[in-house]
């Protein structure tokens, strides 16, 4: 269930300021409301740790056991100005390396002199230039009287000579920029340089073994920076400061008890009707629970005056992914990864639960299809054949029945899932309409009406089932015209202004009719992406089989990649199709838009 929020008004004297924030932090249960930014200094703090904490784990032996023990903070402070030191001594030194590198490469042609030798010999009044040139231009500067060079060694296959003083510019030639340094001495630089990156590594070697105490200081930052950002919320006048905020309604107690320690003045009230930043608590119900990391991955959370659907959620979910996951044997894989991660702590309790429930549900899926590994060679085991449904069979042939009975009967089954969902969630919205005394409740009856008609429409049109058609035409108008006349009511209009707002309404609500039809035909996705599943399985297990002798092995992967490969492609099907089937079709039924905001009391963390 969605808990109730109440706002809640906090004051006190401005010197009681730092006092007042540490006893919302302490207890942990406010919503601050219109948080503002926290000090820019603590922000790019927390950046920089976070950053070398994971550049240091580049540095860090495969094998290598991190320090369990967390320095101090003069110690990690003297630490960490070390390893800033060396990261950027390490960053210059790559520099002059990379530049003195470009160097050589742009003079080696010319090979190795000295540049001090040439400025001794320009003090000494001797001002030696040297060019590259073409053939036309070294003849007119060779037959010049006026220019005295010297021929010099082709360098990039161009006529090369040392001139004393420049050339006059009708000669067209490309002069060398003179280094500071001869190659010989960058390399001697070179090589010093990369003795101190080497120094630089040692040194950042040695302090990857703290990642724990990086941590710690992140969790620190994070908490000040937290602190700060409540402290630029909090208002203030000369004499008294005072900051707002959400809190759930069970947990006013203990507000009341801090404001009366801190002595601080507070109001609480309920939240208005139309403010649109209340965050959402969820209290998860005992199997409820198991459905949040599903909410967590995907992002999603309902709004303050939304329903709170985790239940039915976490219900067709695991019905959703055993049917696309579709292979008994898969589960199986999925159960003892599940059984791995857990022993391993790898995971928490609760995703390990719903792994847990999720593969077991797939081996039951699979266990009444006979559905494992994609391999029919399975239902010549007595004990799996058993456990087959005749009319579920992935291979109709073995029961002796046609291909189309299964086939038609997944569908059906499919639809009919679809159908009691959206019909479900249509009473979701008439039970909280009511409540709220709605008279739009009354459309939802309508759309509850519209998804069984649609149902049926959809079974005579594809399984092509004896059904009376004019009965269905008949619903499908009854329900048009109930959510035409009553899809406008609202508590704040009157009966007329209702009826007006639906009928000016109408035409959306027939493209919307239309497209009931295309939702509950949505769910046929069930039966296709898990037979499509099956049939790359056997696709595989069939190349494999074509292969004897020596392409054994071969065959063996293939059999390993090509199941891997599509159990990978079961799962995002899951994400693309179970996942949607939940969040649109069905929460569409229920009115729910998942706009939550997290609820995110200002409190000291642990992690």
């Amino acid at each position: 269930m969605i808990e109730k929020m109440k706002m809640v008004h906090i004051v006190t004297t401005a010197s009681g300021k730092e006092e007042m924030l540490k006893g919302l932090r302490d207890i942990g249960v406010v919503h601050l409301a219109e948080k503002q930014s926290a000090d820019r200094e603590l922000t790019e703090r927390f950046q920089t740790l976070s950053k070398t904490a994971n550049a240091l784990k580049e540095y860090a032996e495969p094998k290598q056991k991190g320090s369990k023990e967390i320095l101090s903070d003069d110690e990690f402070n003297k630490m960490y100005t070390e390893v800033l030191a060396a990261m950027d001594r390490k960053s210059v030194l790559g520099q002059e390396i990379s530049a003195s590198s470009s160097e050589i490469d742009r003079i080696s042609e010319w090979g190795d002199f000295s540049p001090a030798e040439l400025k001794e010999l320009r003090d000494a009044g001797y001002d030696f230039h040297f060019y590259r040139m073409g053939d036309k231009d070294f003849q007119m500067a060779s037959e010049d009287e006026n220019i005295k060079l010297i021929r010099l060694a082709p360098v990039d296959k161009m006529n090369t000579a040392a001139v004393l003083g420049t050339l006059p510019p009708e000669i067209q030639a490309t002069e060398l920029v003179l280094p500071e340094k001869s190659i010989s001495e960058m390399q001697q630089d070179i090589e010093g340089w990369r003795k101190g990156i080497e120094e630089c590594d040692a040194e950042l070697k040695s302090a990857s073994i703290y990642d724990a105490s990086f941590k710690n200081q992140m969790l620190k930052t994070q908490n000040e920076i937290n602190f700060s950002a409540a402290s630029a919320t909090a208002q203030s006048n000369t004499d008294f400061v005072w900051i707002s905020g959400y809190i759930p309604e069970a947990d006013l107690d203990s507000f009341k008890e801090m404001a009366a320690e801190k002595k601080c003045a507070y109001g609480i009230e309920d939240v208005a009707e139309d403010d649109d930043q209340i965050p959402t608590k969820v209290r998860y119900g005992k199997v409820s629970k198991y459905i949040q990391p599903v909410f967590d991955i995907l992002g999603i959370l309902p709004g303050y005056r939304e329903q709170d659907i985790s239940l039915w959620f976490f219900l067709f979910f695991t019905l959703f992914f055993a049917m696309i996951i579709g292979d008994g044997g898969y589960g199986v894989l999925i159960l003892i990864a599940t059984i791995v991660l857990s022993v391993k702590k790898l995971v928490n309790k609760d995703v390990s639960f719903l792994l847990y429930v999720l593969s077991i549900a797939t081996i039951v899926w699979g266990a009444v299809t006979g559905t494992w590994f994609g391999m029919e060679s399975a239902m010549n085991v007595p004990f799996l054949k058993a456990m087959v449904i005749p009319e579920f069979a992935t291979y109709p042939e073995v029961f002796g029945l046609e291909a189309n009975v299964p086939q038609n009967t997944i569908m059906k089954f499919s639809f009919t899932i679809g159908a009691i969902q959206m019909v479900l969630g249509s009473i979701l919205a008439i039970r909280k309409k009511i409540s709220e005394k709605n008279l739009s409740w009354v459309a939802d009856l309508g759309w509850a009406i519209a998804v069984v008609a649609m149902y049926l429409l959809s079974l005579f049109l594809v399984i092509h089932e004896n059904i009376n058609i004019v009965p269905v035409f008949a619903a499908i108008g009854v329900a048009f015209v109930l959510v035409v006349l009553f899809g406008g009511m609202s508590p704040d209009k009157t009966v007329g202004q209702g009826l007006k707002a639906g009928l000016a309404d109408s035409f959306t609500v027939f493209l919307n009719t239309i497209s009931c039809f295309g939702n509950v035909m949505s769910y046929i996705r069930l039966f296709a992406v898990g037979m499509a599943g099956v049939a790359i399985s056997q696709s595989f297990n069939g190349i494999a089989a074509g292969m004897h002798g020596p392409l054994i092995i071969l065959g063996v992967l293939v059999v390993l990649i090509g199941h891997g490969l599509n159990i990978i492609m079961c799962f995002l099907s899951v994400v693309v199709h179970g996942v949607r089937l939940n969040v649109l079709e069905f929460s569409g039924q229920v009115g729910l838009e998942w706009t939550g905001i997290p609820y995110e009391p200002f409190k000291e963390l642990s992690k």
